[in-house]
C-alpha cells in the first residue's frame, strides 16, 4: 500500500506530465501555436506549481510549512544566484575560444536588444532575471521544493540526480515541437539530460543553502534570460548546432555541480547547539 507521501509524489507526476504534456501538444498542433512564444510557455511553467499546490492542499493535505516561501537565511544564495549565470556565460565562452570553434569578438551583443548597444544587454538582462523570478518560481515550487526532498530524503545526491532526470524527461516534447532543434535527437536528448541534472544540483545546493525556493527561482531565470541566450547569441554564429551548443553552454555548470557532488556540499547544515558552541555540556 502506498504511503501518504509515495501518493503524493505519484499525484504530483501525474498531474504535472499529463497537463503539460497534453496543453503542449494540443497547442503545437491543434492550435498551431509556437512554442518560442513566451505567453505560450507560461502554462507550462506553472503546471508544476499548481500540481504541487493541489497535492499539498488536498491530496497529503501536509500543508506548506517545508515549502520555502520565505525569502531565506542567505544573501550569499541570492548572490550566488544572480551573478551566476554571467560567469559561466564566461566560462562556457573560455572553453568555445580554446576548443576553437568560436573567435572572441563582442559584435553579436548588439543585436541581443534592438535598438540598444551591445554593452547594456547584459545589465539589463540581469534586471529582467530579478523581474522574471515569481514566473520560473512555478517550476522551482514543483520540482526543487516538493518533489526533490520527497525522492530519498534520506540520500541527498540519489534525490537530485532523479529528480534532475525526471526534470529533463518531462522536456523531452519540446525536442520534437520546435522549441529546440536537435541534427541528432538521441545524442541531444542525452546531452539535455546531463544539463538538466547538473543544473538541478546547482538548484538544490541553492536550496540547501538558503531554505527557501526563491533563490533557486532566480537561478533559474538566470540560466534561461541570461546563459542560454547570450551563450546562444555568441555561439549561434559559429555553425554550431543545438547540441554542440548545449554541450558547451553546459561544460561550467557540470563542473561546479559535479564539484558539489564530490564535496557533500547538498547535506543540510545543522547549526550547532547553543550550549555545546560555547563549551558548556548539553543537559540530557
Amino acid at each position: 500500500m502506498l504511503t501518504t507521501q509515495k501518493k503524493g509524489v505519484v499525484a504530483f507526476l501525474l498531474m504535472t506530465f499529463g497537463v503539460t504534456w497534453a496543453y503542449l501538444f494540443t497547442a503545437r498542433f491543434a492550435l498551431g501555436l509556437s512554442v518560442l512564444n513566451p505567453v505560450v510557455q507560461l502554462p507550462m511553467g506553472f503546471a508544476p506549481a499548481v500540481a504541487a499546490v493541489i497535492t499539498r492542499r488536498w491530496i497529503t493535505r501536509e500543508g506548506f510549512a517545508d515549502a520555502g516561501l520565505r525569502l531565506g537565511r542567505s544573501w550569499f544564495a541570492y548572490l550566488a544566484a544572480w551573478l551566476g549565470p554571467p560567469v559561466f556565460v564566461v566560462a562556457a565562452l573560455a572553453v568555445a575560444a580554446v576548443a576553437g570553434v568560436w573567435h572572441p569578438g563582442l559584435s553579436p551583443m548588439n543585436e541581443v536588444v534592438s535598438g540598444l548597444p551591445g554593452w547594456s544587454a547584459p545589465l539589463l538582462l540581469m534586471v529582467v532575471v530579478v523581474v522574471l523570478t515569481p514566473l520560473y518560481w512555478g517550476e522551482e515550487f514543483g520540482w526543487t521544493s516538493y518533489l526533490r526532498p520527497r525522492l530519498f530524503p534520506d540520500r541527498p545526491m540519489a534525490s537530485v540526480v532523479t529528480t534532475g532526470l525526471i526534470w529533463a524527461v518531462w522536456h523531452y516534447p519540446l525536442a520534437f515541437i520546435g522549441y529546440i532543434q536537435f541534427g541528432h535527437v538521441a545524442l541531444g536528448l542525452a546531452v539535455w539530460t546531463v544539463a538538466f541534472v547538473f543544473q538541478e544540483v546547482l538548484l538544490a545546493w541553492l536550496w540547501t543553502r538558503s531554505g527557501s525556493v526563491w533563490p533557486p527561482s532566480l537561478a533559474h531565470a538566470g540560466n534561461n534570460m541570461v546563459l542560454s541566450l547570450l551563450t546562444g547569441q555568441f555561439l549561434g554564429h559559429s555553425g554550431l548546432g543545438d547540441t554542440a551548443i548545449t554541450l558547451i553552454m553546459y561544460v561550467p555548470v557540470i563542473a561546479l555541480g559535479a564539484w558539489i557532488l564530490l564535496t557533500g556540499r547538498l547535506t543540510p547544515r545543522r547549526p550547532a547547539r547553543h550550549s555545546e558552541s560555547r563549551g558548556v555540556p548539553a543537559r540530557r
